[in-house]
């Protein structure tokens, strides 16, 4: 983990404390991560004062870094073990990314924003994980050469869960994406059953950017 001030250390209680905790969020490992990962690292040195509030903040590229309770729930949600594979879509500057990478054994994130991709992939950099890998490209195809996945999350919305995405998930996966559309969106927890069906259970109001098809110019 980089070096970064101890001035971020109450702010950083503070949100586990009264944004994560005190709206039902028990897990232990996902409390003890967010308690240490320095949120203001993957935001703009503008921002770094407003890192733990509560709500989102723009990384750019018409893009969020999405709020810290969210992120919480996604991660309490996934339920992952160490030697969960995990496909994240949309990892933007990388705070998520992040998350995961210390929960799981392995973390394959995509971002279609060839710039935001770059910064992500600066911010991650200075970790070394050495279990990430990034890919700039199209989040509704997925990473099918790595598939299947323990677990899979969504950094975008959409109407419903890309196919592809649903067939890369293992076969007791869980996925979690919000969904719906611009005026209204659901974080959604689908759990993948042995016979191939997967339940749905939602999980939270939500608000996050559009998941979009292809790739944007440089």
């Amino acid at each position: 983990m980089p070096p970064y001030s101890d001035a971020f250390a109450r702010p950083r209680r503070k949100m586990v404390e009264e944004q994560l905790i005190a709206r039902g969020v028990d897990s232990p490992r996902v409390l003890a991560v967010l308690g240490e990962l320095p949120r203001h690292h993957f935001v703009d040195e503008a921002l770094a004062s407003r890192a733990y509030a509560d709500g989102p903040l723009p990384i750019g590229y018409g893009q969020t870094i999405s709020q810290p309770f969210i992120v919480a729930l996604t991660l309490q949600a996934l339920s992952l073990k160490p030697t969960d594979r995990v496909l994240e879509i949309g990892f933007g500057c990388g705070y998520q990314t992040a998350a995961l990478a210390q929960m799981a054994a392995q973390v394959y994130a995509i971002e279609r924003v060839p710039d935001l991709f770059d910064k992500g992939r600066r911010h991650l950099k200075e970790f070394r994980f050495a279990n990430v890998f990034l890919k700039l490209g199209d989040g509704h195809l997925g990473w099918e050469e790595f598939a299947p996945f323990d677990a899979i999350v969504l950094a975008a919305y959409a109407p419903q869960v890309p196919t592809r995405l649903k067939n890369q998930l293992a076969t007791g996966g869980r996925l979690v994406a919000p969904l719906g559309d611009a005026v209204g969106q659901s974080l959604v927890l689908f759990t993948k059953k042995t016979d191939g069906a997967v339940n749905r259970r939602p999980l939270a109001n939500c608000r996050f950017v559009p998941l979009v098809k292809g790739l944007s110019a440089r």
